[in-house]
């Protein structure tokens, strides 16, 4: 069955020169350009991938958002999980439609989505964020994106260390973890996952990696730590002009996994290269304190305005 657009839904314009805008339809109101108005019952009754025109005869493409279409555009309190690095957590996390996955730090909800997503309506998603106001946001993103509030969705405010009581019980798949210092949260996450589970853990900087690594291996309970980072090239495309583009998404971040052993087990030693092997020093994990790693601050007043514009459309929604 073709989607068919109906008000309340997102659409995303193309323009004649490539220009891209979203919107969210409303009958009765229009979209403002420079080249004239686009209007919103132009688009209502229309399938997704129609092409509409304005007065003056400029075409415009018309399509439902994908979800990486939506998080790139969505309104940010944190910084988001970009869509190629989300994309390695679901696949190489192994997130599977059922699953029972812990997240810690929820930002602006961009990983959320997708988790959301993967494990389906019978998968169980615990987030945790530290600071309420992201959690607003985060919660208006997905509701304004699934046009619903997922019913199998917990956020809890406050740190994953000191909030573990609200897992209840260990059993839980994956736990993915998105914060600044989340070697604080290796215990907390062993006690949750079941033997065989999975830990995700996403870190900008290397010496955040780096500290994480050890404290994976200085717990115990895990297997040894895999660490990797992607990178995307777009290509230009042009009959036989076909070269890769000028700009590309390098470094956004670090992804780390390990698996979770069953208690009681030691992990054998297994035959590995080593080159000039050195240990850390106390000193080197008095250099990697949170306040030292440093944090993308966000002022008190643009949060407020993002709250009220991202809750201002669930609202509509509702209404």
């Amino acid at each position: 069955m073709p989607e068919i657009f109906k008000a309340g839904d997102r659409a995303q314009l193309t323009g004649p020169k490539g220009k891209m805008n979203t919107i969210v339809l409303e009958s009765g109101k229009s979209l403002g350009t420079h080249r004239g108005e686009i209007f919103h019952d132009q688009i209502i009754g229309k399938p997704s991938g129609s092409v509409i025109e304005n007065k003056n005869g400029d075409k415009y493409l018309v399509l439902k958002p994908l979800l990486s279409d939506y998080v790139l555009s969505m309104p940010r309190g944190a910084q988001i999980v970009y869509p190629k690095d989300a994309g390695q957590i679901i696949v190489e996390g192994d997130i599977f439609p059922g699953a029972k996955v812990i997240e810690a730090g929820v930002g602006s909800g961009a990983l959320s989505s997708y988790l959301l997503r993967a494990i389906g309506e019978k998968g169980k998603l615990t987030s945790f964020e530290r600071r309420e106001e992201f959690a607003e946001i985060a919660k208006a993103n997905v509701a304004n994106f699934l046009q619903q509030e997922p019913k199998n969705w917990e956020v809890v405010i406050g740190d994953l260390q000191e909030g573990g009581k609200h897992l209840k019980s260990a059993g839980y798949d994956r736990a993915v973890l998105d914060m600044l210092a989340p070697w604080e949260c290796i215990a907390a996450v062993a006690k949750a996952l079941r033997p065989g589970g999975m830990v995700i853990i996403y870190v900008a900087t290397v010496t955040q990696l780096s500290r994480s690594v050890e404290a994976l291996k200085a717990h115990g309970g895990f297997t040894n730590p895999q660490a990797w980072e992607t990178m995307v090239r777009p290509w230009h495309l042009d009959g036989l002009a076909v070269r890769p583009e000028h700009r590309m998404v390098a470094h956004t971040g670090f992804l780390l996994s390990a698996r979770r052993l069953a208690p009681g087990t030691e992990l054998p030693e297994f035959k590995t290269r080593r080159v000039n092997k050195t240990e850390a020093s106390a000193e080197d994990f008095d250099a990697w304190l949170p306040d030292d790693v440093g944090e993308r601050q966000v002022s008190e007043k643009k949060l407020r305005k993002t709250v009220r514009k991202v809750t201002s459309e669930a609202e509509k929604r509702k209404n």
